[in-house]
C-alpha cells in the first residue's frame, strides 16, 4: 500500500527530532491524524510561534523571547559566579539544582572535527562578561566527554588569565548508585575529585 504525499512528508518532518526514528514517526502520524488533530493542530501553531519568536539572549546565549532573558535581568541572582554549560537545556537542569547564579551558554563544544572553534561557541562574549568585573567564580558544567572535557580546559586557561576563580562540577558516583555498577573511569574520576569529610 502506498502512502500519501502528506503522510510521508509529515513522517519524515518528525524524524528530524532526537530519538524519533522511522517507526517511532510513523505511529505518532497515525496517532495525531487519527485521534488528536486538535492537538496536532496546537502542536504546529506553538512550533511556529517558538520558532519565529524564540531566539537568544545576548548575554548569556539561552533561550529568549526578549532581547536579554529573565535570568540575566533578574536582580535576585548572584552576580559574582558564572556557569558555563554546553545547551540551554543544562540551564534547566543546574536551575533544578538549586544554582542561582548567572550562565553563559555555549551552544555546544569544542570540536576541531566538526569545525567547532572557539569563535563559533561566542567565547568573546564570554570575554566581555568576565571583563565586566562582577564575576569572581566560573563554574565549568560541561560535559564529560573527551570534547567537554578539552572545551573545559580551554575556557579554564581563559579564566586563569584574568587570575579569577574557576571550577569544574564533580564527577563521579551517582547518589544511590552501587560501586560494582559504576564503570572504572567514572571511579577514576570519583577518586581524583574527592574530599575530605
Amino acid at each position: 500500500m502506498s502512502e500519501s504525499p502528506l503522510l510521508i512528508e509529515l513522517i519524515e518532518a518528525l524524524r528530524c527530532m532526537p530519538g524519533i526514528g522511522r517507526k517511532s514517526a510513523q505511529r505518532i502520524t497515525y496517532h495525531l491524524l487519527q485521534r488528536n488533530r486538535d492537538g496536532a493542530r496546537k502542536l504546529s501553531h506553538s512550533l511556529l510561534e517558538a520558532m519565529d519568536k524564540i531566539g537568544h539572549c545576548e548575554r548569556c546565549r539561552t533561550f529568549s523571547e526578549e532581547p536579554v532573558c529573565e535570568l540575566c535581568k533578574s536582580g535576585k541572582r548572584d552576580r559574582s559566579l558564572l556557569c558555563v554549560v554546553e545547551s540551554p537545556a543544562d540551564v534547566y537542569i543546574v536551575e533544578e539544582a538549586g544554582f542561582r547564579g548567572l550562565y553563559f551558554v555555549l551552544m555546544g563544544h569544542l570540536s576541531p572535527l566538526d569545525r567547532i572553534g572557539p569563535e563559533e561557541l561566542g567565547l568573546t562574549g564570554l570575554e566581555t562578561l568576565l571583563d565586566e568585573g562582577d564575576i569572581t567564580e566560573v563554574i565549568l558544567a560541561t560535559s564529560t566527554t573527551v570534547e567537554g572535557e578539552a572545551t573545559a580546559h580551554f575556557i579554564s586557561e581563559m579564566v586563569h588569565a584574568r587570575q579569577l576563580k574557576v571550577s569544574r562540577i564533580a564527577h563521579g558516583v551517582p547518589m544511590g548508585g552501587e560501586l560494582e555498577y559504576v564503570d572504572s573511569s567514572t571511579l577514576s574520576h570519583a577518586l581524583a575529585g574527592r574530599r575530605e569529610i
